[in-house]
């Protein structure tokens, strides 16, 4: 059986950058990093393309271990291909649909693998596992594992639903802390909007945002953590009351004006330099992104507080559960074999060596290996980690097919803009699983 599901425990995988791992000790540095001068048989060139476009901090980190690798085997060269986010994964299903698959590229995890695996384009990496069995445990594989066969590592542990919030903006109306309920949220917004300022700023240019981000956590606060998986096995429907009253949430929230007028032509990076220039009070995104916010800011980011969304009365979720997956696997083509295949794998290694996920944890982003924590390590790393600690609900995008992400995506977009109702939109969606199911 497919496993299309992220593990939902989440806790030892994100708290295991916190803990210094004796067993880290015990790992083949020797083999896990190739020194200098150690080369294949023979000169190999390796197509590669990634989705590393955005000014994150660790997509220059990825970048600059791509160029480390070949300068220390000059006779393995990587002719990479930067694809933008939004036209990434488009363009990979279409390469795995004809066949023609580069030799490495960015796998996402869960039902993101499913056109891949039935493409039958995948090479297991099984054969090299030991590498990393005794610093990766098994809830940080499993995003990658299917039916027992592993085709890709993990770089990072993401939480895609982070509530940011500058907190001397809040506090001018009369909030010391985040609100704790959906209730106490809507009093912000109004309080924010009546002051003149935008409560929440969201770039939704792309339309994941809403979906990845918002959706994720609205859901599972009100509908419960089970209710994605019982929507694809039947046993519940995107009809059902409590979906809908997921849905209203941003039809209430964009009746009161909470959003910025632009988020649907706003895309995600555009978002984080509309909140850094305190245009909004609050924003959501990635973990990833608290480096930007908060670690490398140079004003300074004390004042950019962290939260979750709020519980919602009559919810069916759990407060303080976060929606988390691993993310940036290296996946490599089934078609690769003799020194193409060894190349690879001798990258593989190298790339995901310990001192990746040190370097990650140095510039403020969530690991799920047990490392020893670099010296530097920030404090709003720390307090990323306990926010998150709980964290088990499950990303949107990961566990619903293509074409229903599309249909919400779509929908999120038309009830932000007055355009269709929340039951509507749960209409189109259970219309959409259903005529998968057929």
């Amino acid at each position: 059986m497919k496993n299309a599901f992220i593990q939902k425990s989440l806790l030892v995988v994100a708290s295991a950058a916190l803990v210094t791992a004796t067993a880290c000790g015990n790992v083949d540095t020797k083999e896990a990093t190739p020194a200098p001068g150690t080369a294949v048989k023979e000169n190999v060139t390796l197509t590669m393309e990634y989705n590393w476009s955005s000014p994150n901090a660790d997509n220059q980190l990825y970048k600059e271990r791509i160029q480390k690798f070949m300068a220390a085997n000059p006779d393995i060269k990587i002719e990479a291909q930067d694809i933008p986010s939004a036209q990434y994964r488009t363009k990979l299903r279409t390469e795995a649909a004809g066949n023609s698959m580069p030799d490495m590229f960015i796998l996402f995890p869960g039902i993101e693998m499913d056109p891949y695996i039935d493409a039958k384009v995948l090479m297991p990496l099984d054969e090299i596992m030991d590498a990393w069995k005794n610093i990766l445990p098994a809830q940080a594989l499993a995003g990658y594992n299917v039916d027992g066969k592993q085709y890709a590592i993990p770089t990072k542990m993401t939480f895609v639903d982070i509530v940011y919030y500058h907190k001397d903006m809040l506090a001018k109306v009369g909030y010391n802390q985040f609100p704790k309920t959906y209730t106490e949220l809507l009093d912000l917004v109004k309080k924010l909007k009546a002051s003149g300022v935008v409560p929440i700023g969201i770039g939704n240019k792309n339309r994941w945002p809403l979906q990845s981000t918002v959706l994720s956590t609205v859901e599972d606060r009100i509908a419960g953590t089970e209710f994605l998986t019982k929507v694809k096995q039947g046993q519940a429907k995107f009809t059902d009351p409590d979906f809908i009253k997921s849905l209203a949430v941003f039809d209430e929230l964009n009746k009161l004006e909470a959003f910025n007028a632009d988020l649907n032509t706003m895309d995600e990076v555009q978002q984080q330099d509309y909140f850094l220039q305190k245009k909004a009070a609050i924003t959501m995104t990635s973990s990833t992104i608290d480096t930007k916010f908060r670690v490398s800011n140079p004003e300074g980011g004390d004042n950019i507080g962290v939260a979750l969304f709020p519980t919602i009365d009559g919810g069916k979720g759990t407060a303080g559960k976060s929606a988390g997956v691993v993310q940036y696997g290296i996946g490599l083509s089934k078609e690769l074999k003799g020194a193409k295949k060894e190349a690879a794998f001798k990258f593989l290694k190298y790339f995901y060596a310990p001192e990746l996920y040190q370097e990650l944890m140095s510039k403020g982003i969530v690991v799920p290996a047990k490392v020893d924590m670099p010296a530097d390590t920030s404090k709003y790393l720390k307090e990323m980690l306990e926010l998150t600690k709980n964290g088990d609900a499950l990303v949107f995008d990961s566990v619903m097919p293509a074409p229903v992400k599309d249909v919400i995506e779509n929908g999120l977009q038309a009830i932000t803009m007055g355009q269709k109702t929340p039951e509507q939109v749960a209409q189109d969606m259970q219309a959409a699983i259903e005529k998968i199911k057929k």
